[in-house]
């Protein structure tokens, strides 16, 4: 790979505004100063003045992705000269036009092709832990933004369960501290894990919220504010959050972070191409070299092949397996990297039950980051509990759809289910991450259905485990005692999971994984895998923070 000057509009703006004044997130990543000042929340000349590469340019880099793992390393990349196509199967979204405030509304956002789900523990995708489009299912997250605790990365050593990850807690720290001033993230001190601080100060706290701590604090239970990845004031050209609720709709005014205003910006200002609305069909393969060659993928009917001298596949959990699996050749009859029966094994969901309570007083639990306060204080193993590992707590807020499924899981139909949701604002939600452990049969594979592009779609297989069960069951009696201690009266439960990870993972050997530390796969030298699914186990903390912060540590490596 070839390292050329950064030239164009970045690199103007990064001198004009910021040589000498001792800004290293805005020298390092400019996109909140490259989004507009006005009343528009994207910044159209730069869409419109963004390089764009024949097919036949062989180009430095080529990404599947543009979410979390993909969008961050196109920022990267692109910024140290790269030339770098992105391509993503779904739109180059704007905010003014393409996100309302509005539940129904908003179901575009997620990634709505068609998927095989079986098992024991069937897991609905959708809405909690699927994304199209570019910024990925960050474009629709609650904004949470933990990091992972130093034991995570060895549950095996430690705990006897899970794995060990190929890589230290502290070589990750670094990549956490710069992408959490880059979002930023806000929050109060956090206790839990590695002690540290972040660059923005806590949000106020919901209604919800106070009761949370409340309920929490009589139990004995710490809590903090945060943390989210939502600005607590003005950041370059990024508003205040103004509390409106929707955060998982898509942020309409550039409060919340997703790589579309976070790093894309920067991105397209250092020569990278955004290639939306095409969807990726397989990976171009030389067996003459072993190296990969591109990308094969649709464009308006229109199959296209952009080469690349690196391939990095940034399609996540469910897509990343399933495009390695229909890339099968001569040399990988059973799928690209797939020569140890490692693709597509591993995947895992963390279990994320909720539970409601109703309260005499207005809650109205919306006017505030979703998991505007949280606990980890079940994070870690505790010897005295019947399961290893833990979960981790929170306020999660839903709005009224949402919440209409929590009725409904309580068997509640017709007038009933009128009467509560007339009673919407009563009513505190709590939240718990589970950290269900990796099994090598909760797997992608794929299935004899084909969709719209008559590609083989995916089969999403799981089970829980009994650590997993015995974990979930007692997250929800927890919740259960803290909305009680918080003086709710009825309380309503449902069983759920959210995110996705796994499927590629990450090992330092290729009998037990996909890529290497540095997410190279192991099996093709300049074939890479950003997403969430290298990790190796999930923790009890929301991925996205991690996900890119590998993603950050990957570019590192390429341009080093």
């Amino acid at each position: 790979m070839v390292n050329r000057p950064v030239t164009g509009i970045g690199s103007r703006i990064t001198r004009r505004l910021f040589a000498g004044a001792g800004d290293h997130v805005a020298a390092r990543n400019a996109s909140a100063w490259l989004l507009p000042t006005g009343d528009e929340r994207t910044n159209y000349q730069l869409r419109r003045d963004m390089r764009r590469y024949r097919d036949d340019d062989e180009v430095d880099a080529v990404i599947v992705g543009a979410g979390a793992g993909g969008g961050t390393l196109a920022q990267r990349l692109a910024h140290a000269g790269w030339r770098v196509v992105a391509l993503d199967a779904g739109p180059f979204w704007d905010p003014d036009v393409d996100w309302v405030s509005d539940e129904a509304g908003s179901h575009h956002l997620y990634w709505n092709e068609p998927r095989v789900i079986d098992g024991i523990n069937p897991v609905p995708l959708g809405s909690n832990n699927s994304g199209r489009g570019v910024g990925g299912s960050m474009v629709h997250y609650a904004g949470y933004a933990p990091r992972l605790h130093p034991s995570d990365f060895a549950t095996y050593s430690r705990d006897g369960v899970g794995v060990d990850w190929p890589i230290t807690y502290e070589q990750l720290r670094p990549f956490y501290r710069d992408l959490e001033e880059e979002l930023p993230v806000a929050g109060e001190h956090w206790p839990w894990g590695e002690p540290h601080s972040y660059p923005h100060s806590p949000h106020p706290v919901s209604g919800d919220a106070l009761l949370f701590q409340a309920g929490c604090h009589a139990l004995g239970i710490p809590t903090k504010v945060g943390p989210v990845a939502i600005t607590n004031g003005r950041f370059g050209n990024r508003p205040h959050c103004i509390y409106r609720g929707f955060c998982l709709q898509g942020c309409k005014v550039n409060a919340k972070a997703s790589p579309l205003i976070t790093h894309i910006p920067d991105a397209l200002a250092h020569g990278a191409e955004i290639r939306a609305d095409c969807m990726v069909s397989r990976i171009g393969f030389d067996e003459r070299t072993g190296l990969a060659t591109g990308v094969h993928y649709l464009h308006g009917g229109v199959e296209h092949f952009q080469a690349a001298r690196l391939v990095a596949v940034a399609g996540y959990s469910i897509e990343t397996p399933r495009l390695l699996l229909n890339s099968a050749n001569r040399r990988f009859p059973d799928g690209l990297c797939n020569d140890h029966d490692q693709v597509g094994r591993y995947l895992m969901v963390q279990g994320a039950p909720q539970v409601a309570g109703r309260f005499s007083a207005e809650v109205r639990a919306y006017k505030a980051p979703p998991p505007s306060v949280s606990s980890e204080h079940y994070y870690e193993t505790d010897p005295g509990r019947p399961y290893q590992r833990g979960f981790s707590l929170q306020t999660v807020a839903p709005l009224p759809i949402t919440f209409a499924e929590h009725v409904l899981a309580e068997g509640h139909w017709g007038a009933p289910l009128r009467e509560y949701m007339r009673d919407y604002i009563h009513w505190a939600t709590f939240g718990a991450l589970c950290e269900f452990l990796p099994q090598p049969d909760n797997r992608v594979t794929l299935d004899a259905q084909t969709d719209r592009h008559g590609l083989p779609v995916a089969r999403f297989t799981f089970g829980e485990c009994d650590n997993d069960r015995v974990m979930a069951e007692t997250a929800i009696a927890t919740m259960r005692d803290v909305l009680g201690a918080a003086g709710a009266g009825e309380l309503m439960t449902i069983r759920r999971y959210a995110h996705l990870v796994g499927g590629a993972r990450m090992a330092a050997r290729p009998t037990d994984g996909v890529v290497d530390p540095d997410l190279r796969t192991f099996a093709i030298p300049n074939l890479y895998i950003t997403d969430g699914s290298v990790l190796p186990t999930q923790g009890a903390a929301n991925p996205a923070l991690t996900i890119m912060a590998l993603a950050a540590r990957a570019a590192a490596h390429l341009v080093g």
